[in-house]
C-alpha cells in the first residue's frame, strides 16, 4: 500500500492548479463584464434639488473637502516628481487618506468615496494633460464649478436622492424618469446658488451596431456664424447669437458690479449668464436631436477651434456659437441610436472647391458669400457649396479607406496615403 505521505505532494499540485485556474476564471469574469459594460448605453442627467439648511452645510462641507484633497494630492504629486522623479499613482495617494484624516479630524464628516474621487479626478486631469490639455490647474472656492462626487450608493426613492452621509434624503424634482440602474452622481452649485445632482444612469441596453453608409442617407454640415448650420440639403439653422443678444445688459451689469461690488447685482449678472447658457444648451440639444433623427450619417469638419478664437474679431462670436458643443452632442447622440459621424480634414478646401467641376478657387475670401466657377459657370452659395463639398469629401474618404483595408487587405503605406489625397483635393485636374 501507498503511504500517506506520498499522496500529500500530489494533493498540493492540486490545490495550486485549482486556486491557479479560480483565479483565472475570476480575472476572464471581470473582464467579460468589463467589455459588456462598454457595450451598453450610458446617459447622464441633471435634476434639481432642494436641500434643507443642515443638509446645504454638508454639501458645503463635502465641497470643501474634495477640493481640499484634490489640491493636496496635486501638491503633492508636483513635488515628488520634482524633487525626487517619482511618480505617485492614485492609488498611492489614496492609501495616504487614513492619515490625512489623523491630521485633519473634520474630513471624517464627508463621505470617504468621494475624497477618493477626487483624487481619481486629479490623476484624469494629469492623463487629459499627456493627451495635449492645459496642465492642471488648483481648484479655486471662488472661480469654476463647485461640486462633489458620488461614485456609489445612489439610490432615489419617494422623490428623495439618498446618498451616504445623507440618508434621510434630499428633495428631489424628477422632470423624467428614471430607467435603468443609477451608477453614479454628480452634486453641484450654480453660481445663482441652485443645486442639481447630475445621475449616471445605466439603461441596460446594447448599444446599437451603427447602420450602413450610403450616400442617399448622408448629410454634409457646415457650421458657421451667420448661419449655426448648413446642410448640403439647403436646411439652414439661424444662429441665435444668445450672448451678443444680451450683450447690452451685460455691460450694463458687469460695470454696475465693477463699481458698487453689491451682491444683488452679482446675483442679477450671474442670473443673465446663466439665461445665456440655458438659451444655448436649449438650442444646441434641439438642433442636433433633429439631425440625429432625420439622418443615417452626418459629415463634419474638423474644426480648429482653439486656433481659430485667436482671431480677436471673430473670437466672441465662435465661442457664442460654441461647435464643440455641438459636436460633443452629435457624437454622443450618434453612439446612442447607431447613427455615423464622419469627418474630413480642417484643410480640406471645402469652400473653395466647386461641387460641380471639381475646381478649386484660390481667389475665394471670407466676405465672399457667392461665387461663379470660372470652369463650368455654376453659381454656388459659399456655405451650401461647403456643406456639398463636405458630405463628398468624407463618402470618399471612407469609400477608400474600406477598399484599403477590406478588399486589398493591405495596410496603408506613405505612398498609397499621399496618392489617394491628391486623386481627393485634384480630381479636377486629372479630367
Amino acid at each position: 500500500m501507498m503511504s500517506d505521505g506520498f499522496f500529500n505532494p500530489i494533493v498540493n499540485v492540486l490545490l495550486i492548479f485549482q486556486v491557479y485556474f479560480i483565479a483565472k476564471l475570476n480575472k476572464i469574469l471581470v473582464l467579460s463584464k468589463f467589455i459588456f459594460n462598454l457595450c451598453l448605453v450610458l446617459k447622464g442627467f441633471k435634476y434639481r434639488i432642494y436641500p434643507n439648511n443642515s443638509q446645504k452645510e454638508l454639501i458645503a462641507k463635502h465641497i470643501g473637502s474634495s477640493r481640499f484633497v484634490y489640491n493636496l494630492a496635486l501638491e503633492t504629486k508636483n513635488s515628488a516628481y520634482l524633487g525626487y522623479k517619482h511618480k505617485f499613482s492614485p492609488f498611492d495617494l489614496i492609501k495616504q487618506l487614513p492619515e490625512l484624516k489623523k491630521e485633519c479630524l473634520w474630513l471624517k464628516e464627508v463621505n470617504s468615496q468621494s475624497l477618493q474621487q477626487s483624487i481619481q479626478n486629479m490623476d484624469i486631469a494629469f492623463k487629459k494633460f499627456f493627451k495635449g490639455s492645459g496642465f492642471p490647474k488648483f481648484k479655486s472656492k471662488h472661480k469654476g464649478s463647485q461640486s462633489f462626487a458620488v461614485p456609489q450608493n445612489v439610490t432615489v426613492k419617494n422623490d428623495l436622492l439618498i446618498i451616504p452621509k445623507f440618508q434621510e434624503g434630499i428633495n428631489i424634482v424628477l422632470h423624467r424618469p428614471i430607467k435603468g440602474t443609477i451608477k453614479s452622481a454628480t452634486i453641484s452649485i450654480s453660481p445663482t446658488g441652485k443645486y442639481f445632482a447630475s445621475i449616471l444612469i445605466d439603461t441596460n441596453i446594447e448599444k446599437p451596431t451603427k447602420v450602413l453608409i450610403e450616400e442617399n442617407t448622408c448629410i454634409g454640415v457646415d457650421l458657421g456664424i451667420k448661419d449655426f448650420a448648413i446642410t448640403s440639403n439647403g436646411d439652414i439653422f439661424s444662429n441665435p447669437k444668445n450672448l451678443i443678444k444680451a450683450q447690452l445688459k451685460l455691460k450694463y451689469l458687469q460695470r454696475k458690479f465693477s463699481k458698487h461690488k453689491g451682491k444683488r447685482t452679482k446675483q442679477k449678472l450671474a442670473l443673465l449668464h446663466e439665461k445665456v447658457v440655458n438659451k444655448r444648451k436649449d438650442f444646441l440639444h434641439k438642433t442636433s436631436i433633429k439631425l440625429i433623427r432625420e439622418n443615417q450619417t452626418i459629415a463634419l469638419e474638423d474644426l480648429a477651434v482653439n486656433n481659430m478664437v485667436k482671431n480677436h474679431n471673430l473670437a466672441q462670436s465662435i465661442s457664442d456659437a460654441s461647435w464643440s458643443m455641438f459636436v460633443t452632442m452629435l457624437e454622443y447622440k450618434a453612439d446612442w441610436y447607431g447613427k455615423n459621424i464622419l469627418k474630413i480634414g480642417r484643410f480640406a478646401p471645402s469652400s473653395k472647391t466647386c461641387s460641380c467641376c471639381g475646381y478649386i478657387n484660390k481667389e475665394l475670401t471670407l466676405k465672399d458669400r457667392k461665387w461663379i466657377c470660372i470652369k463650368c459657370n455654376s453659381i454656388h452659395d459659399r456655405d451650401i457649396n461647403a456643406a456639398t463639398n463636405i458630405k463628398s469629401f468624407a463618402l470618399k474618404n471612407n469609400t477608400s479607406g474600406e477598399h484599403t483595408l477590406k478588399n486589398q487587405n493591405e495596410l496603408p503605406t506613405l505612398v498609397g496615403v499621399m496618392t489617394s489625397e491628391n486623386k481627393l483635393y485634384s480630381f479636377a485636374e486629372s479630367k
